[in-house]
């Protein structure tokens, strides 16, 4: 014959219960919190990447897209600290781009893509540039947009960026990089399958 619960018993089962559910999103929400106080600061910060545009609005473009904050926090867990350098005033659209100063620390030592990876036979770096773009969720910048960055400050002065690649260009085996020198921003080529303890590469993300 089972017992029968007391009503403290049956309370502190309620409560254990509801603590199950409710403990998951209530840590997703502080962690959101937290993210979203980091990209204000930085927001907040850098006017010159994003001028006339307030805050205001970007946090009720992330509110509207939630999804969006767990890129976002990939970005930043990855050395990207990614800031609002772009808006679409027609649709409300957001560009993040990863604006650390220098190229991403969580994500160097990458060739450029899958076929490159596995070209190599020894040495192989752990991923590449375009498949650890995908499982963060972002898309590696193009030329004009890596030039278009650099246009609002100085960034990889002692790093590089592998950028978004023509088709014809990687049907040859090479790949883009970009980087800045001298005063210069220069765009430059490497064998795809090459890796170096300085270049990663940035991406951006629509929100």
């Amino acid at each position: 014959m089972t017992a029968k619960k007391t009503p403290a018993l049956k309370a502190s089962a309620n409560k254990a219960t509801s603590s199950q559910h409710t403990a998951p999103n209530t840590s997703a929400n502080t962690a959101n919190e937290a993210l979203i106080q980091t990209l204000k600061a930085r927001f907040e910060a850098h006017p010159k990447r994003h001028p006339n545009m307030a805050w205001q609005n970007v946090e009720a473009r992330l509110s509207a897209h939630p999804d969006k904050l767990k890129v976002l926090q990939a970005m930043e867990d990855t050395g990207g600290e990614p800031d609002v350098v772009a808006v679409d005033h027609k649709t409300g659209e957001l560009t993040f781009v990863d604006c650390s100063a220098e190229t991403p620390a969580g994500r160097r030592s990458v060739c450029y893509d899958a076929k490159a990876l596995a070209s190599r036979k020894e040495n192989k770096p752990k991923t590449s540039a375009l498949e650890l773009a995908v499982k963060i969720g972002i898309t590696l910048l193009n030329e004009d947009e890596y030039r278009h960055l650099q246009s609002l400050g100085n960034f990889d002065a002692k790093t590089s960026s592998w950028i978004e690649t023509p088709a014809d260009m990687r049907a040859l085996g090479g790949a883009l990089f970009g980087d800045y020198r001298f005063g210069r921003v220069f765009t430059y080529h490497n064998g795809a399958e090459s890796y170096y303890a300085v270049r990663g590469f940035r991406g951006s993300l629509k929100v």
